[in-house]
């Protein structure tokens, strides 16, 4: 998505996020999620796209609303250039168990490769079915820091940091 299209699927998106967070996934909010703040959270993501610092994805269904979204955010430092993190994968509840958060992690992975990043990482929540999605999906653990973050329920829970070198990409930093 463009930052355009970002700003105009703000609502949907929105929703998305409140799903997720009452949903129990530790996405970085604590529950309820109040529906406005998810909208201006999404309203200021559109900056970072601008900038290209952040790339968007979101998976759709007919009538337009967000059944998933995927982000990667890039470095600003010129010795970081070949990294992104992976952040806020995100499916609907209502659209878990189909397959969609393996093939948005897929596709931020491939988009990843082809704008020459070489590796990528990210941090989960431990013992979350998140976590087993990025092991089965051949990303290393590196480890887990006790107590990094609350859950929506606002109990501090660990979290596992990941990565995963990329196959197919450039092997010279890439420019931007």
């Amino acid at each position: 998505m463009d930052a355009r299209q970002l700003a105009e699927d703000a609502e949907t998106l929105a929703d998305l996020l409140t799903d997720t967070v009452d949903g129990g996934a530790s996405v970085g909010f604590l529950a309820p999620l109040d529906r406005g703040a998810a909208l201006a959270w999404w309203m200021e993501r559109s900056a970072a796209v601008a900038a290209g610092h952040l790339a968007v994805w979101v998976a759709q269904d007919e009538e337009g609303r967000a059944l998933g979204t995927v982000s990667l955010a890039f470095p600003d430092k010129p010795n970081s250039a070949h990294r992104a993190e992976l952040v806020k994968l995100m499916v609907h509840r209502a659209a878990r168990g189909r397959g969609l958060g393996r093939r948005l992690l897929t596709l931020a992975e491939e988009a990843a490769a082809a704008r020459g990043i070489t590796l990528l990482h990210l941090d989960t929540e431990t013992d979350s079915p998140a976590e087993h999605l990025y092991h089965s999906a051949g990303w290393t653990p590196v480890g887990a820091i006790p107590d990094y973050a609350a859950d929506p329920a606002g109990v501090l829970r660990p979290t596992t940091i990941y990565y995963k070198h990329l196959t197919g990409a450039p092997a010279h930093a890439p420019t931007r």
